[in-house]
């Protein structure tokens, strides 16, 4: 796509609300996996647990992760995030490498520079975002066609395991346990798998720390000129009680100034605290951003007596989304974590002929 080209997705964003799909994890506890499924044959031999590392699911059991997304797009969703919010090889060390601290030592950037350097990290990372953003697009356009409404994909890029902006050691506060290079190398490897794999759009979420997110982007522009790429960026930030970002505590105002340069498709909120405290930030970055605004909240606060984890119902969700579009905050809309498609369905029906926050400005890429 040359610059001056409109991609599908705008065009959509200036008519309607679009939806986007809930939270993968939480839709994969209620397939009762254990241990034992997410080994599979492959990594049924590994020494560390695996069960919390539910992007390796896109591997072992495909036919699972494809069965959410068709589910949430027979829920409504217009867009689906592919299942690799953790699909780094930064992150994925996480699950296949020793911890040095059990052993006396500690994680600083010499253990990361072996970490991003190290092919079976660097290739699994990879064969998760493309084999990913392949299951997602073989549904979307699966059910796009069948429904006769197209369907999009967003390449999930997560936050990460590790920060950029503070220092793990009270002692040390200049210390950082990774570099800004070593995760622009590990998005970067991120980015080509999602690439590869044809999502129709980047998505830099969940974004804790600034500062890795600019990491993220810096490593997504990269690979653009570098690989001859244009495809749109979605960016959405985490914030905390006091409206600011959990790990680099920017403001709202602040975060979308550290990234408007990007001239990002969407900017918004998302995870968090739940729709109803989510409410003046996502109101104040409405304000001042010009570009369109998403916004998928947890629902609500943990709750582990909770079926799904989390207070709000999908009527609780649809209420509040809908609150969200009759004040005109909102282009995009979903759920993070704690909405399953049962959420989403009623986010969609809830915002289903309203109309999206007018965009002051007209949205190019």
């Amino acid at each position: 796509m040359t610059a001056n080209q409109q991609h599908p997705l705008q065009k959509v964003l200036e008519k309607r609300i679009a939806i986007i799909d809930g939270a993968m994890g939480t839709t994969i506890r209620t397939y009762g996996m254990k241990e034992s499924d997410i080994r599979g044959d492959r990594f049924k031999d590994s020494t560390k647990d695996l069960l919390n590392n539910g992007d390796l699911f896109s591997l072992t059991q495909p036919d699972m992760i494809c069965d959410i997304h068709r589910r949430f797009l027979e829920a409504g969703a217009d867009i689906i995030e592919t299942n690799t919010f953790g699909a780094t090889s930064i992150t994925q060390s996480e699950f296949f490498v020793d911890d040095p601290r059990e052993h006396g030592g500690r994680k600083d950037p010499e253990f990361y520079q072996k970490i991003v350097d190290d092919p079976f990290l660097g290739a699994l990372a990879f064969e998760i975002n493309e084999k990913s953003a392949r299951q997602c697009r073989e549904w979307a356009d699966r059910v796009g066609s069948a429904t006769s409404r197209q369907r999009f994909v967003a390449g999930a890029i997560g936050p990460l395991t590790v920060s950029l902006s503070n220092s793990p050691d009270a002692d040390d506060a200049g210390f950082r346990v990774v570099t800004f290079d070593q995760v622009k190398t590990a998005y970067a490897q991120q980015v080509r798998g999602l690439i590869a794999g044809g999502v129709d759009a980047l998505l830099v979420e969940t974004i804790f720390d600034s500062l890795n997110a600019k990491a993220a982007l810096v490593a997504i522009r990269e690979v653009f000129d570098e690989d001859g790429q244009n495809l749109p960026i979605r960016i959405s930030a985490a914030v905390g009680r006091g409206g600011e970002t959990m790990i680099s505590a920017q403001t709202t105002e602040a975060f979308w100034n550290a990234v408007a340069h990007v001239k990002p498709l969407s900017v918004g909120l998302n995870c968090s605290l739940g729709p109803d405290l989510m409410y003046p930030f996502l109101s104040d970055l409405s304000e001042k951003a010009d570009v369109a605004i998403s916004c998928y909240p947890n629902a609500g606060l943990p709750n582990p007596l909770s079926p799904t984890g989390f207070d709000l119902q999908p009527a609780d969700m649809g209420r509040y989304l809908s609150d969200f579009a009759r004040a005109g905050l909102i282009n995009i809309a979903g759920g993070c974590c704690g909405n399953t498609p049962e959420h989403i369905a009623a986010i969609a029906k809830a915002l289903e002929g309203m109309p999206p926050r007018e965009l002051r400005v007209a949205l190019t890429q």
